[in-house]
């Protein structure tokens, strides 16, 4: 039985995944989440911001953390940021899952999160992985020492001792199972934000001011988010999912295999969201990689605001500002109107303009528009600017309708579709977009041979 997000964020026991780098943490997170979530890689410190998902572990509902390894006694800002982020998620768990690698045994850098983990003063269970066959049995009785109790192996890689596990966590449960209790799909999901752009532009500062916490990390160095964390928040009583992703460079300079991967999920991002903020350097603005972004979130057909960062540092503000919406309409004409607001992310400035374009372009990306109010418009169009003649005849346009929204679809129909200029087309769209007020929202419109099945009504 496969149990709704709905379920599992109700009733999901919350549990905190912690151990030193490459343990096999993320590996045993994306099993329970039943789906490659966090980012999988042979190299130690891939995970370094706490990333959370729902998943079951036969019908117990959990709610997850993955959590960054954590080095010995370091003076690293960033480490010191990602044990902070540790520490916060052992405070939220209900239950902590301690791994270790058996086949390594136990180490120095194992015995960094043991007084960390006894201060938590939360149930522990001690989890050897990499426990294929009969490999690990040394560890295992050398984790005793730890005085968390009896270590269970598994193998996160290949789910062995998964029903172990199981029963080691069913005591601490106390919902409903979900083979007991169902609950209904919530009817209204969050909406899917996705905050997207260059390394180093200011995204995951961005996310820190909108949730009002130090969520994930920040630095100067590019590159500091890998994985897509994803955050459930509420503005002005819209439930909204924000995905912060890692920074997107040009193919051609992607050259090592983590930053292929993390490059990778933020398109997968873009592809899941239904809005995304484009946050751009205003100090270095549009350049090639910023449109390059851009057309993708558009050609996904998704919803895009551009968060022109780093506004404070501007002089000519009102003359760059002009000179940036020219130069949208000409880089990308197939969206007219993108909304361009400038913020200062790491002063607060702007957040909440910000957020009132993102629900204003939201709405507009679902609007749905009569058939009847179409037609009408149409009539009126095609009267002002008749389709052009093909072989000496003249192209019937029969009538246009609203097929589907996110975005708003519409098919025209006409005589001879494959003889329609593609300039014609630009036009019917340009002139739906304008008259019926959806600028800056991706629009497609396909052109259809057909009967018109008004005709007779009419």
């Amino acid at each position: 039985m496969i149990l709704s997000e709905a379920f599992c964020r109700k009733y999901g026991l919350k549990l905190a995944i912690v151990g030193r780098p490459n343990v096999g943490k993320s590996t045993l997170f994306n099993r329970l989440c039943g789906k490659r979530l966090a980012l999988v890689h042979d190299l130690p410190g891939v995970t370094r911001d706490v990333k959370e998902a729902f998943g079951q572990l036969g019908d117990i509902p959990l709610r997850l953390m993955d959590t960054a390894g954590l080095e010995e006694k370091t003076t690293d800002r960033l480490m010191e940021g990602m044990k902070n982020q540790v520490l916060r998620a052992l405070g939220e768990a209900d239950v902590i899952l301690f791994m270790i690698d058996a086949r390594e045994g136990v180490t120095t850098r194992d015995k960094v999160f043991v007084s960390l983990l006894r201060k938590a003063k939360k149930p522990v269970l001690l989890l050897a992985n990499k426990c294929e066959g009969k490999e690990g049995q040394n560890a295992l009785a050398e984790a005793w020492g730890f005085g968390f109790g009896e270590p269970f192996p598994l193998s996160s890689e290949h789910g062995q001792g998964m029903d172990t596990l199981y029963e080691a966590l069913l005591p601490y449960y106390k919902g409903p199972l979900g083979a007991e209790e169902l609950v209904e799909e919530q009817k209204s999901f969050p909406l899917q934000l996705a905050i997207v752009g260059r390394p180093n532009v200011g995204k995951s500062t961005l996310l820190n001011q909108l949730v009002g916490h130090e969520r994930v990390l920040t630095g100067p160095e590019a590159g500091t988010t890998r994985d897509a964390i994803t955050i459930e928040w509420e503005y002005k009583g819209e439930s909204i999912r924000l995905i912060d992703t890692a920074g997107m460079r040009r193919r051609a300079k992607v050259t090592e295999k983590l930053e292929w991967l993390a490059s990778t999920e933020s398109l997968s991002a873009i592809q899941y969201a239904q809005v995304a903020i484009l946050v751009v350097d205003a100090t270095q603005p549009l350049e090639k990689q910023d449109l390059h972004i851009a057309s993708q979130v558009i050609d996904e057909g998704r919803c895009l605001v551009l968060a022109l960062n780093k506004w404070d540092l501007i002089h000519n503000k009102q003359e760059l500002l002009t000179h940036l919406k020219a130069r949208l309409t000409t880089t990308l004409p197939q969206v007219r109107g993108i909304p361009l607001v400038p913020i200062s992310a790491l002063n607060d400035k702007n957040i909440g303009k910000l957020l009132d374009a993102v629900l204003e372009i939201y709405a507009l990306w679902n609007k749905r528009i009569s058939t009847a109010k179409l037609n009408r418009w149409l009539e009126e169009l095609v009267t002002h600017h008749p389709p052009p003649l093909v072989v000496g005849r003249r192209v019937k346009i029969k009538y246009l309708t609203q097929i589907k929204t996110r975005p708003p679809t519409f098919v025209l129909f006409c005589s001879k579709a494959k003889e329609l200029p593609d300039s014609y087309v630009r036009y019917v769209a340009n002139g739906i977009r304008e008259s019926f007020d959806l600028k800056g929202v991706p629009l497609r419109l396909f052109v259809r041979s057909g009967k018109n099945p008004y005709a007779e009504k009419g």
